[in-house]
């Protein structure tokens, strides 16, 4: 049987956080998927930190660059008209998933505008399936590409932040117009089915983000007091928490040091904070790291820190149990479904700075245990979040969604 091609589409392809998209669809291709990426708009250059981040923008259609080229534009939705009844409902879509605001409908209608590039594009490469990562507005285009162009869309819905604003992002209908949801974790799942239709609950599957266990293959030694955090330097992230939690601890752990790896809108802040607390000397801001160098920086590391205040299921927790890094994080939303607490790490509650140094400064203090826990992280993610078997889910998914029109005369030809 020939699989389906595919189209993946995010605001920004390919970006240095969200490395689980590129491994993602590096696994489709392992499968035997045709996929093309598309991205909103042109990643910046601080995301190609590696030889897979430039391979991918390389290779990565450029919606909005597209949609910029009046001609490209006019062109674009002149065709689509051939087919008034599929661009008027389209137009209705748009309408009514618009939210409140002047603003907002403006960009509603440049993100209809952009719909119809892709649509057409999607079309031209004769792409079978659309499938989108963050169910906000690069999702508003997907939905709209899709009612365009009579090819299925489906998304992944990660959270926590996209039920924050669950009614003006509209996930109810973009549950209901998806050929299914993916949803990275039970909690994510739970969370949906509260906006959602029942009638649409059916289309609902738990499909994990995943890493690819055999990159972390070499087990760090855990002798030392080497603590690692990776993600975005946002305030979300609690940073500040980990940063406390080193000055705290930096008599009784003279040898700690905390390395960060990443990139935000807070890290003058933060590195601010690291000086005002005496902790410049125990504290390493390097920016972003390509995937191998984080790979690296866990094969030395005796302790990975995520003291978030709030998360879907990070993949980066992923990456260091796989690596059989003890973790340390917090009780929040579906990290429990990840992480079980003193058995592959430690959880302890969001925002509570005194319970967080204490649980670093045990597993400091017991390297048999990080040893412990280290091993159990590795099987919790060999067995549950290898993005082969999360891969193989979605691709059976793919594969039972049905092109809605059987117009094709506008595809390019199969090779």
């Amino acid at each position: 049987m020939t699989l389906p091609r595919l189209a993946y589409l995010t605001g920004e392809y390919p970006r240095a956080s969200d490395t689980f998209i590129q491994r993602e669809v590096a696994a489709l291709r392992a499968l035997g998927h045709e996929v093309m990426t598309c991205s909103i708009r042109r990643t910046g250059a601080e995301h190609l930190v590696g030889p897979e981040q430039r391979a991918e923008h390389s290779r990565t259609f450029n919606v909005l660059q597209a949609a910029k080229n009046p001609l490209r534009l006019i062109l674009a939705h002149l065709r689509l008209l051939r087919r008034p009844d599929r661009y008027v409902a389209s137009i209705w879509l748009a309408i009514r998933t618009a939210p409140p605001g002047i603003r907002a409908s403006l960009y509603q209608l440049f993100y209809f505008l952009e719909a119809g590039v892709l649509a057409t594009t999607l079309k031209r490469e004769g792409v079978d399936h659309l499938h989108n990562h963050i169910a906000k507005a690069s999702c508003t285009v997907a939905m709209l590409a899709s009612r365009l162009s009579g090819i299925p869309f489906s998304f992944t819905i990660h959270g926590p932040d996209i039920f924050f604003e669950p009614h003006y992002w509209r996930i109810d209908v973009k549950s209901h117009e998806a050929a299914f949801v993916s949803c990275i974790s039970h909690f994510c799942r739970s969370q949906l089915m509260s906006f959602a239709s029942v009638q649409d609950w059916s289309k609902l599957h738990i499909i994990h983000c995943g890493v690819d266990p055999s990159r972390y293959a070499t087990p760090p030694e855990h002798t030392g007091k080497q603590v690692l955090f990776v993600g975005r330097l946002g305030a979300v992230k609690g940073v500040l928490i980990a940063l406390q939690a080193v000055a705290k601890l930096r008599h009784t752990h003279p040898d700690i040091h905390l390395t960060l790896i990443g990139d935000g809108p807070d890290r003058h802040d933060l590195e601010t904070q690291a000086k005002a607390l005496g902790i410049e000397a125990q504290t390493s801001f390097l920016g972003y790291r390509s995937q191998s160098e984080v790979a690296k920086a866990l094969s030395s590391t005796d302790v990975f820190v995520l003291p978030s205040f709030a998360e879907g299921v990070p993949v980066v927790l992923m990456e260091a149990m796989a690596a059989q890094v003890p973790v340390l994080t917090t009780r929040i939303a579906g990290v429990p479904e990840l992480v079980e607490d003193g058995t592959s790490g430690l959880l302890v509650s969001p925002g509570d700075p005194e319970a967080f140094a204490a649980a670093l400064d045990d597993l400091l203090k017991q390297p048999a245990l990080r040893r412990a826990m280290g091993a159990e992280g590795r099987k919790k993610v060999v067995a549950d979040f290898d993005i082969v078997t999360e891969a193989a889910k979605l691709s059976a998914l793919f594969c039972k969604s049905r092109i809605r029109d059987t117009d094709l005369s506008d595809r390019k030809a199969s090779p």
